[in-house]
């Protein structure tokens, strides 16, 4: 068993269990995911999931975190309902998940596709690189987010870029033609979102490679942008407890990989 796979084998509660699963000595740790604890140390990370990225910039680096990350269960797109339930539980009420883009607390039970439930948004739309639902990019919880259906359906497959006009059902969020900018709360999670597709899928696991570029209007090319402004939210809004506690979930309990970019902002300036 590699460092890395011993790290996440087993969840962590605190830099102490960091330290005793290095040392090969942890005993079980209870299962539970509350949406207050957040278990994963930059410090213990670095010495074993990352420790292949240290030092790297650029290609080399990218290249580097693609290998970290495709190391990763992939799901059904039926099982991502109930890892949405957990990933994005409402830290002020476990019965509900908070949606993306309106920051409405809503049932975790209330999904599907009816106007006022919700359903499961694709960041990295699905028709840029015309990988659907299928198992791998359509179905990877680190891009999947709950959303409102009308929202989503409103957002579609436009890229993301500022300007529009703000959206009277998701005050906040603004559209126009070709682009789609989501509230400020939110802009760095969907920046790092991206990016984490763009690094995880390089087009060598029967998949296209997915790129971010500084255009709109992308269309079923397997590009999305607009890169420059994507650096910008990552910057301005950096990865709050509920991101980082959502990056634990799905380590821990689902796809067991990372987004790096939470973990490391830094990063994003790195290799773009």
């Amino acid at each position: 068993m590699s460092r890395r796979h011993s790290f996440y084998a087993r969840p962590l509660l605190a830099a102490v269990a960091a330290v005793t699963v290095l040392t090969g000595t942890a005993a079980a740790a209870p299962s539970d995911a509350s949406p207050g604890r957040y278990t994963a140390t930059s410090a213990a990370l670095d010495d074993t999931y990352y420790q292949d990225a240290l030092g790297k910039t650029g290609a080399e680096l990218k290249s580097a975190l693609n290998t970290i990350i495709s190391d990763q269960t992939k799901l059904s797109y039926s099982q991502v309902w109930d890892a949405l339930k957990a990933t994005d539980e409402d830290p002020a009420n476990s019965s509900n998940v908070v949606l993306l883009y309106t920051g409405r607390s809503q049932s975790k039970n209330d999904n599907g596709g009816n106007p006022g439930q919700w359903n499961r948004e694709h960041v990295w739309a699905k028709s840029h690189g015309d990988f659907g639902t299928a198992t791998g990019p359509g179905t990877d919880v680190h891009h999947l987010r709950p959303t409102d259906v009308k929202v989503n359906s409103t957002r579609g497959n436009k890229d993301f870029d500022n300007g529009g006009s703000e959206l009277s059902d998701a005050p906040g969020n603004f559209t126009d033609g070709d682009s789609f900018e989501p509230r400020d709360e939110v802009k760095g999670d969907v920046a790092r979102m991206i990016l984490y597709m763009a690094v995880r899928y390089e087009g060598d696991d029967s998949f296209a490679d997915l790129e971010p570029n500084d255009q709109v209007n992308n269309g079923s090319a397997p590009k999305m942008g607009r890169l420059s402004v994507l650096k910008q939210w990552s910057q301005e809004d950096p990865p709050d407890t509920f991101e980082k506690r959502r990056n634990d979930v799905i380590f821990e309990q689902f796809q067991h990989n990372r987004n790096p970019f939470i973990d490391h902002p830094e990063w994003v300036t790195a290799i773009w």
